[in-house]
């Protein structure tokens, strides 16, 4: 791997060799008091994040320092980006400055992809931490992880995505990896949170959130994105709730052996309660676990990978 800036990147092989990586990261660490291993010793990796993340943010820091990799967080307020500094030059400042890769998150969808294309050259990895509405491939690769944790193979299975769909990068990124891996994915949201052209999609589209419940093997709920939307895509958020909020009802009318996933912040009463949030069935601590093992095989596979093989 050169970047990895979209599941469309990936292909069945590719997506496996890094789900694989991450478990057994994560056999390898377990029960360890001392969490480090030499596999990036005297690389640098470099976050810029020019939007808020907790979980993202931290999980790829602790990823590059349990690998013993230098790790620089470029705050966008304290940086030359407050002054007026272009994407472009950022980019090529920290290559120049001796990055061997740099994570970035950015509102635009394509900015990824627009830093890859400046740093092509240079040898320095790009990987995509979520770009506007596009997409976020960790994301969706850690969901994958662990719901093959919990259910095996997906080829077959049947996943729920339910909520903001149209202004979920998350939602685009975990259609793209759960169909290439077989599974089945059916999104439930009302007609004004879908994006226009979803019909082209490998997807079921559904409106009604408890008649699926009974018969997928897995429900990932979605954040609803007020900060980016820009008028009323629906009443109200009680309305929102009753209508696709999952409540403990819900999560009743779910198969027993199926697991709720949320990428997070949860809005706690609005897309999820909290019965559901912390129930036995949520795997929503276990994703945040899992992004850390991920994250350790994306590095590992860009960075060190070729070298260890």
């Amino acid at each position: 791997m050169r970047h990895l800036l979209s599941i469309a990147d990936l292909d069945v092989a590719d997506a496996n060799m890094l789900l694989d990586t991450a478990d057994e990261l994560k056999k390898t660490l377990l029960g360890r008091q001392v969490r480090k291993l030499p596999t990036l010793r005297g690389r640098t990796v470099v976050t810029v994040f020019y939007e808020n993340s907790t979980r993202t943010r931290v999980s790829f820091e602790i990823a590059g320092k349990w690998m013993s990799g230098d790790v620089i967080n470029v705050s966008i307020g304290g940086s030359s980006v407050g002054k007026g500094e272009s994407l472009r030059d950022t980019a090529l400042t920290l290559a120049s400055a001796g990055a061997d890769c740099v994570i970035v998150r950015h509102p635009a969808s394509g900015a990824a992809h627009r830093l890859a294309s400046w740093l092509d050259q240079t040898g320095v990895a790009v990987v995509n931490a979520g770009d506007g509405t596009h997409e976020h491939p960790t994301q969706a690769l850690l969901d994958a992880q662990t719901l093959r944790e919990r259910l095996g193979e997906l080829a077959g299975r049947r996943v729920a995505i339910v909520g903001d769909v149209l202004h979920s990068r998350v939602a685009r990124s975990n259609v793209r990896l759960l169909t290439l891996l077989g599974a089945e994915v059916v999104l439930v949201a009302p007609p004004t949170l879908l994006p226009t052209g979803v019909g082209s999609w490998p997807v079921e589209v559904r409106h009604d959130l408890d008649s699926v419940l009974g018969g997928v093997d897995a429900v990932m709920m979605l954040r609803v994105q007020a900060e980016r939307m820009h008028g009323g895509f629906f009443p109200s958020a009680r309305e929102y709730a009753v209508h696709y909020g999952l409540n403990k009802r819900r999560l009743d009318l779910l198969p027993e052996h199926a697991p709720v996933l949320h990428p997070g912040p949860m809005l706690r009463g609005m897309e999820i309660s909290s019965a559901a949030a912390d129930s036995e069935r949520s795997q929503v601590t276990e994703q945040v676990r899992n992004g850390v093992h991920l994250r350790m095989a994306v590095l590992y596979h860009l960075l060190a990978g070729e070298e260890a093989e």
